[in-house]
């Protein structure tokens, strides 16, 4: 790629090795043709303009004769989209892949009114008309500014050039003779200044065995993206890295190679690289003190991006894609909730989950048998530890011809399915996209008889190889597919083809392996130059294939059953959109410390990205972690929103109950603890599920103006529930250093006791053994909890809340509690129970509290649930109704001044039972053991509004 500041190409390599990851079965930029290749400036000839859109036509200075389209529209919530295309071309480039990502196509604001001048045009918006976008001339350049200063710049380096649809010459020579001998006199090319003397990779491109045609010649796209006062930028996953990205160019980059996004199976991938992995969401959040802002790059073929600092405040990037057309959406914040909110109504926000799916998954490559999974059952419930899904891979499968059982081994899945749900508990069977090409393996015939599937580039039925050997792969862009796949889930007899009849709705999904993986294919996936319906290239459309395999097998198991009910679905590869059908991890990690701590930081960027529902394996895939990794990794886990342990074939079995004393207990307590706070992160789903705001939240979310917490991403909060974690990733720990943010009151969660912040920020440690997680309760929440212990989430139903009341400095506190039936959709009907839990002093002079509980769903209907706007809500709705018996049945306040001298449930008059333990008050400025007071059983309705007075 050429240097920030120079014309010349300079070569990038992979920084690091490792024995098990294979450098060599992946691409560098130097050995991508696109990526070698220079850009060129542009500028505008002319434009045109209406009230609402902005129009020019471009002209490359390096292919004056070819035109490009460009054209700016602001959308009624003021994200501001960049389109350019070739215009008249020879063919068409691929423009499609912002339909697959976006839930519809934005509203265009009508109350944009552009303003030309000589050197540009120009439109200001926005409530304070603050925000402005402007597209200057000659060179072209669009910036987006707020308050006078710029916050985006698109070509602000020069960098943007899109390479044009050609056809291939043949080379223009002169012959002379002399003595016998051929003199080749090549036809001068006036752009070798940039393009180089000769054509690089324009109409094939080798690498190792593999040859790509490349019949529609070169076709990439590149592009400078500036943000001038932003020294901070998050995003682009997935990468194991930080999460405030490192620098791959400039002066002493952290890495040598840009951040490539290209789907990949990484085979034991490094635990910190640029190299792709299995997903790619080309977002970028740029940060400061002052304002965040983002940018969404809605391409899909393979893209590098460059990362360099000119300064400490700002932040420059240089995107490189092979094909596809410019379309970039700039998101003006000016916070981080208001960047996630205008990415949500982009691309939808994550699924509301199955209540279920929040509990903990055990899995392993593989359980052997239906007996296997009996007695793996059998164990969990004989120790008493929780669990609520478990899995089988792809050994279930008959040769590996999946939805088909392997009857030797699993002679009653049916049988064995009831089982486990007959305790409340769910199954995940493994579906992976590659298709035994036999005929006696139905799914294949009827794929190949409907003619669905992908093509070589001969047009023929592409084959590669897999799991199952000689495989053939379903083309999910035809949507011919789409209802044949939703007859396949079906757990009764159709007429129309075959149907999973030896399968039940306690039976969900996992998709792996759907990047594509081929294992004999170039970089382990598929040929680029492979046909998808409509014509397109898969190098076109790439990023895009796990994501629809994924989108159909979430429709087709929600489809199965009627009424319909919530489907759960993990996949390992994801695009821009995925959030909206269902889980994904982080692929197949090690069993290592550095692959435990990355496995947060890439959890975080997949969060701020729109992938809230994530985790990482529990364990690590691969290896076999000594007993304190173990325990450690199960802490890391127990505060993922996917919580799932996880081994390869050949690891040892790790259970947890096979472990010894004290690890096992240890472990016990840690599910036992991740059961009690499922109401607090079910309700965080909520608010994720409807505002687009991640589950998981690091620090610059939190507190965007504490400069000191941008680049924190080993301690995070969860939601907006108050609980800040920092999970221990380094052996023989006993201490752990936390960072409080803000001139805030924090509570250990387990002890109560408090701990001041600084207004500047301030470190704190804390006692870290082994079976002690560093979690605390910020001042001013209400945490609901469940503490009776149940072998499922299932059996948790009716049982009873605890209120954890965590004083701030200021006296007062806040939490939310959402609870509905957590498998169906009558959520979106108005059936279900929002809360609001408050505790603010009576008056302004009062030294008593008031705790009261409010009906959230009352007081904002349009707010409470995805995928509609409730104009009305029925307290009385048939969910509130199956549990207005449940009830609070012990309030727990922190941090009150002084001993009560009454407690009561306001309208009673009867004195409660409690018990006051004095200690420091929340408004102390001194660290210490807080008061306490509990509140046994006041018999108030979790479903009900109520007041509990304390004088």
């Amino acid at each position: 790629m050429r240097s920030w500041t120079l014309l010349g190409l300079f070569v990038l390599l992979v920084s690091q090795e490792a024995v098990a990851f294979k450098a060599h079965d992946f691409k560098t930029c130097s050995q991508s043709g696109f990526c070698r290749r220079g850009r060129a400036l542009a500028a505008p000839l002319f434009h045109l303009f209406e009230p609402s859109t902005f129009s020019a036509d471009v002209t490359s200075s390096l292919y004056p004769d070819i035109k490009f389209g460009l054209e700016l529209r602001v959308h009624d919530d003021g994200v501001v989209r960049v389109r350019m295309d070739e215009v008249g071309g020879l063919r068409k480039r691929y423009d499609e892949t912002a339909s697959w990502a976006l839930i519809e196509e934005p509203s265009v604001s009508h109350d944009i009114k552009w303003t030309a001048g000589k050197k540009d045009i120009r439109a200001t918006y926005g409530e304070k008309k603050d925000v402005e976008v402007v597209v200057s001339f000659e060179p072209l350049r669009v910036s987006l500014l707020k308050s006078g200063k710029e916050q985006v710049v698109l070509n602000g380096q020069g960098l943007l050039h899109m390479e044009h649809f050609r056809n291939k010459t043949i080379e223009e020579t002169k012959t002379e003779r002399h003595n016998l001998l051929k003199v080749v006199i090549k036809k001068e090319n006036p752009r070798a200044w940039f393009e180089g003397e000769e054509e690089d990779a324009y109409w094939d491109e080798s690498f190792s065995s593999w040859t790509d045609t490349k019949p529609k010649g070169p076709e990439s796209l590149s592009l400078d993206i500036t943000f001038p006062n932003h020294g901070t930028i998050f995003g682009i996953p997935q990468h194991a890295t930080r999460l405030a990205l490192p620098t791959t160019a400039g002066e002493e980059p952290t890495f040598t190679d840009p951040y490539r996004l290209y789907n990949a199976d990484v085979f034991e991938y490094l635990a910190s690289s640029p190299v792709s992995l299995y997903g790619s969401i080309p977002i970028l959040h740029a940060h400061s003190t002052d304002t965040t802002v983002g940018i969404f790059d809605a391409v899909a073929s393979e893209t590098w991006i460059d990362v360099t600092h000119f300064n400490p405040a700002s932040t420059e990037t240089h995107w490189v894609s092979e094909s596809g057309i410019l379309d970039v959406f700039l998101m003006p914040g000016p916070t981080p909730e208001d960047v996630f909110k205008q990415y949500a109504r982009l691309t939808g926000t994550p699924v509301m989950p199955t209540d279920w799916s929040l509990g903990y998954h055990q899995c392993r490559w593989n359980y052997v048998s239906t007996d296997d999974v009996r007695t793996v059952q059998k164990r969990f419930d004989e120790e008493d530890m929780p669990v609520d899904v478990f899995w089988l891979d792809i050994e279930y499968a008959e040769d590996h011809k999946y939805f088909i059982w392997n009857e030797k081994t699993f002679p009653d899945p049916v049988e064995m399915t009831n089982d486990v749900a007959a305790l409340g508990r769910k199954m995940v069977v493994i579906i992976d996209p590659h298709l035994k090409r036999t005929q006696d393996y139905p799914v294949y015939k009827e794929a190949t008889e409907r003619d669905l599937l992908v093509k070589n580039k001969q047009n023929n039925e592409y084959e590669g190889w897999c799991w199952s050997g000689s495989s053939a792969w379903i083309d999910f862009f035809n949507p011919a597919s789409w209802d044949w796949w939703k007859i396949l889930f079906k757990t009764y007899s159709v007429e129309s083809g075959w149907s999973w009849v030896k399968s039940t709705d306690a039976i969900h999904i996992w998709n792996d392996m759907n990047e594509p993986s081929v294992f004999n294919g170039p970089e382990i996936t598929m040929p680029k130059d492979n046909i998808h319906h409509g014509g397109w290239e898969h190098r076109d459309i790439h990023n895009l294939n796990g994501m629809l395999y994924t989108n159909q097998t979430y429709k087709a198991v929600a489809a199965r059953s009627e009424p319909v009910t919530r489907p759960f679905v993990l996949t390992r590869s994801f695009f821009a959109g995925s959030q909206r059908f269902g889980a994904m991890w982080t692929g197949d990690n090690l069993g290592t410390w550095e692959h435990m701590a990355v496995g947060i930081k890439m959890v975080l960027a997949n969060s701020i990205a729109g992938m809230s529902f994530s985790g990482s394996d529990v364990g690590g895939f691969f290896g076999n972690p000594e007993p304190e990794m173990l325990v450690r990794w199960y802490q890391v886990g127990a505060f993922a929103p996917f919580f799932r342990a996880h081994a390869h074939i050949d690891t040892k079995r790790r259970e947890p109950f096979l472990l010894d004393e004290p690890y096992k207990s240890i472990v016990r307590d840690i599910l036992r603890l991740r059961y009690s706070q499922l109401p607090i992160w079910y309700t965080a789903f909520r608010e994720a599920s409807v505002t687009g705001l991640p589950v998981l939240r690091p620090q610059y979310v939190m507190l965007p103006k504490d400069k000191n917490g941008f680049e924190i991403d080993d301690q995070y909060y969860i939601g907006s529930s108050g609980l800040l974690v920092k999970p221990v990733t380094n052996k023989s720990t006993t201490e752990a250093t936390v960072y409080l943010g803000e001139d805030q009151v924090y509570y250990d969660y387990f002890t109560h006791h408090a701990y001041r912040g600084a207004a500047k920020g301030k470190e704190i440690t804390v006692q870290a053994e082994l079976h002690q997680v560093p979690l605390f309760i910020r001042g001013g929440s209400i945490l609901p909890t469940r503490e009776r212990p149940r072998r499922a989430s299932t059996a948790m139903k009716l049982d009873p809340f605890t209120l954890r009341v965590a004083l701030s400095k200021a006296g007062d506190a806040r939490g939310e509690l959402y609870l509905d039936d957590g498998t169906s959709y009558d959520h979106q009907k108005g059936d279900f129970v929002w809360r609001e839990f408050v505790a603010e002093k009576p008056s302004k002079k009062s030294k008593g509290l008031r705790i009261t509980s409010k009906d959230l769903g009352k007081a904002k209907p349009s707010e409470a649930v995805d995928s509609v706007s409730l104009t009305a809500y029925n307290p009385s709705n048939a969910f509130a109704k199956s549990v207005e018996e449940v009830r609070v049945e012990k309030v727990i306040v922190v941090g009150l001044a002084a001993k009560p001298s009454n407690v009561k449930v306001e309208g009673s008059g009867k004195e409660l039972v409690w018990e006051f333990t004095p200690g420091v008050a929340a408004s102390d400025k001194k660290d210490g053991t807080p008061s306490l007071l509990h509140i046994k059983d006041p018999k108030v309705a979790i479903a009900k509004n109520w007041a509990i007075i304390i004088e």
